[in-house]
């Protein structure tokens, strides 16, 4: 399982990941960078899916985007779902999956939530999820109380209105790429 998410380092220590170097000043309220929020949460989301589903996704990848906490989890299907899904009509296959993990999603809620909440210091107010039968990819999004980073200093990794550029994530699988 790989585990991938946002790093920005202070520009002097320009900390080295993976091969590349993440340049850029964020803090939070709660003295917790962006990608020790996005990490934390991953391996939360991680540990969710083994226990309640009985399996961890292939690869997850988690993005802290303003008052949105969005997980993206790859390879969550297991063999007798995927066989179960292939089987029964398409219909019918992809609504009894998607109903059983929504139902398990449903009564575990504040579990997911309580993890979001200790890793990012906000209060979670929604949480939306779906899975593709088609692709075995499975997405949460969080919402939550309040913006949680401002920008302390503009570095050379923003753009002249002041956010982030892309270039500045960090992603630990080259097999499939982290927009």
């Amino acid at each position: 399982m790989i585990f991938r998410h946002a790093i920005f380092a202070p520009p002097i220590v320009g900390l080295a990941l993976g091969g590349r170097c993440a340049v850029g000043t964020l803090t939070l309220e709660n003295s917790k960078t962006q990608g020790e929020i996005e990490a934390a949460v991953s391996k939360g989301v991680t540990i969710f899916m083994q226990e309640f589903m009985g399996r961890g996704p292939k690869d997850i990848c988690t993005h802290l985007i303003k008052d949105l906490l969005l997980v993206r989890l790859q390879g969550v299907l297991s063999a007798a779902e995927q066989h179960l899904v292939g089987a029964l009509p398409a219909d019918k296959g992809r609504d009894l999956l998607k109903g059983v993990r929504t139902n398990l999603v449903e009564v575990s809620r504040h579990r997911l939530e309580k993890m979001v909440e200790e890793s990012s210091g906000m209060r979670c107010i929604s949480l939306h999820h779906d899975v593709s039968t088609v692709t075995g990819e499975e997405v949460f999004v969080f919402t939550l109380a309040q913006p949680q980073a401002r920008a302390l200093e503009k570095t050379d990794s923003q753009t002249a209105d002041g956010r982030e550029k892309r270039k500045d994530l960090h992603c630990s699988s080259a097999a499939v790429g982290c927009p």
